[in-house]
This record gives C-alpha cells, structure tokens and sequence, in this order.
C-alpha cells in the first residue's frame, strides 16, 4: 500500500509541473516571446492544453479571471499541494 500512496505522490507532483509549464507556455505565446506557428511550440502546447484543460475547465466556471489573469492553474496547484500533503501526513504514517 506504501507503494500505491507513494505512486499517486509521483503522478501528482508530474501533473503540477505540467500545470506550471503550461501556464508560462501560455504566457509566453501570448506576449510573443516564442512562436506559436512553430510546429514543435505548437505540439507541445496542444499536449499541455488537452493533458491540464479537462481540470481546469471546472474551475474556470466557478472562479472568474481576476483583471484578465486565469487564476485557474494557481488554485488547481494548490488544491493539489493540499491533497499530495494530505497523502504524505495523514494516509502514510498510517500504513507503516
């Protein structure tokens, strides 16, 4: 079971930097920084948009964007922290 919660620990901190690299990509097509039209750029950022959209879709309708800043991804980070801690503290000293 050590190896389960550790697992789900694994997965969950990959997808919080997958969370993170898909905002700056954002950030950075937006301002023009890299090319969009790119067909690498363009790859990596329909992988990153169809891998974190499906969660952070739901909250996007509950909390709005603050002064046109998604807050979506900050709020799904954080959400994730306290899940992954809940993990580590709560589920495994349980177990062992």
């Amino acid at each position: 079971m050590n190896a389960i919660v550790r697992l789900i620990d694994t997965v969950v901190t990959l997808y919080i930097w997958l969370l993170i690299a898909q905002a700056i990509l954002s950030w950075l097509i937006a301002f023009n920084v890299i090319n969009a039209y790119n067909q690498f750029v363009r790859g990596a950022a329909e992988f990153l948009w169809r891998v974190t959209e499906p969660a952070l879709r739901p909250i996007r309708r509950v909390v709005p964007s603050i002064g046109g800043v998604d807050v979506s991804p900050i709020v799904l980070i954080l959400v994730l922290y306290f899940l992954r801690d809940l993990l580590r503290y709560d589920i495994l000293p349980a177990l062992t």
